[in-house]
């Protein structure tokens, strides 16, 4: 990837996820903090997707229209914005504010997700989507492995403040890389829409993107579980928020190793082989983590976790959007990462009245579960692909 244009895209997603994932470890412990319950904790997580999940396809219909940058840009401002409510909202101890944070960071990412995810696909040199939706993962993972561990460890020893106003800068270098990105692209490539494949909204009913959509849901529902009442845990326990930081920075940094591997390997011998083997080792992190939640132990299932996130998210990717028209990518962007939302959206809500019931270790027995039914629908979607050859 010698491309200046697509690095300055790879960073500026890079810089706009840590500003997104810095915030995630330090929900749960700050609504606790407020006094909310294991319910009300599981909703406040769930408000930036349900406002992601609303205005995703707006963000798409703006990449079709060739508004792409104008999109990753609002999102940056928007990540800053949501940074400036978290403040906000501790400064004032006020838990409405900070869910209206976590609203505003849905909308941001409803501009940024499709429209980045979109146009790295349009980028990408020909025969090398997987691999460089590979890199575009590995900065997503690169910011995984920084900033869960450095919102927990800047949480704890200097404030939610400094946490807040540390996710706020980083959302406005994520505006620089894009903005900077938009110039380079305007000044060197011209894409050449009149020779494109032109194509309907149709196109997205097809087996390959809806198959990836099912199986996107039924992992993000595990994953939002794993994410949301994870550090609930061990906030419950006493043991502070860094402790879930280094277990999401663990599985940050081996899904890092495997990001590109995965895409290259999606290219060579198709997506759904690849995705296939990750979810499968999706399945077994939970298992383990369910039978060990405690460190050290439960950091063995963050290494297989990231393992199988780095070989499984660029090849569902690849599977849902490389084979679409340009022209309608973008709101196929949009409407793939829905899915994300929709089970980001439903994890915490349904896990959360679980845990309300029966306390939080009863989440963890169901999460394998649903990766299992992620990876039976990819096999499902093999078998009707063959039948419809």
């Amino acid at each position: 990837m010698e491309r200046k244009d697509l690095w300055l895209l790879h960073f500026s997603a890079f810089f706009f996820f840590l500003g997104y994932i810095l915030v995630a470890p330090l929900i749960s412990p700050l609504a606790i903090s407020f006094g909310a319950s294991p319910f009300l904790v599981g909703t406040v997580a769930s408000v930036s997707s349900i406002f992601a999940l609303i205005l995703k396809p707006v963000g798409g219909i703006l990449g079709d229209k060739g508004k792409s940058f104008e999109a990753m840009m609002m999102g940056t401002v928007l990540g800053a914005v949501a940074g400036v409510f978290y403040l906000l909202s501790f400064l004032m101890q006020n838990l409405v504010i900070f869910a209206a944070g976590r609203a505003v960071h849905g909308i941001a990412s409803a501009f940024f997700f499709p429209a980045s995810l979109a146009t790295a696909i349009n980028l990408a040199p020909k025969g090398r989507v997987g691999e460089t939706l590979g890199w575009r993962g590995t900065m997503f993972s690169l910011s995984q492995l920084i900033g869960p561990a450095v919102g927990g460890l800047v949480a704890d020893y200097f404030g939610f403040n400094f946490a807040f106003v540390l996710a706020i800068l980083l959302s406005l270098v994520g505006f620089l890389f894009v903005s900077t990105a938009y110039r380079e692209v305007k000044a060197k490539i011209r894409f050449k829409e009149s020779e494109e494949k032109k194509g309907s909204y149709r196109e997205l009913v097809n087996l390959s993107f809806v198959g990836a959509a099912i199986s996107l849901f039924f992992m993000s529902f595990a994953y939002s579980g794993a994410y949301t009442f994870l550090p609930a845990y061990y906030k419950v326990l006493g043991l502070g928020t860094g402790i879930f930081g280094i277990y999401a920075s663990i599985m940050g940094g081996f899904s890092f190793l495997t990001r590109v591997f995965g895409g290259r390997e999606a290219d060579k011998r198709g997506p759904i082989p690849v995705a296939s083997a990750g979810l499968l080792l999706v399945t077994l992190a939970y298992v383990v983590l369910f039978l060990y939640l405690l460190p050290p132990e439960a950091y063995l299932s963050a290494v297989v976790l990231g393992m199988g996130f780095g070989l499984t998210v660029p090849s569902l990717q690849m599977l849902a959007l490389a084979t679409l028209p340009k022209n309608v990518r973008g709101v196929g962007s949009g409407i793939y990462t829905m899915f994300f939302d929709l089970g980001y959206l439903s994890g915490p809500l349904a896990l959360g009245y679980l845990a309300e019931i029966k306390g939080y270790e009863s989440v963890f027995l169901f999460l394998p579960v649903l990766t299992f039914l992620s990876l039976l629908n990819l096999l499902l979607l093999k078998v009707l692909r063959r039948k419809t050859l």
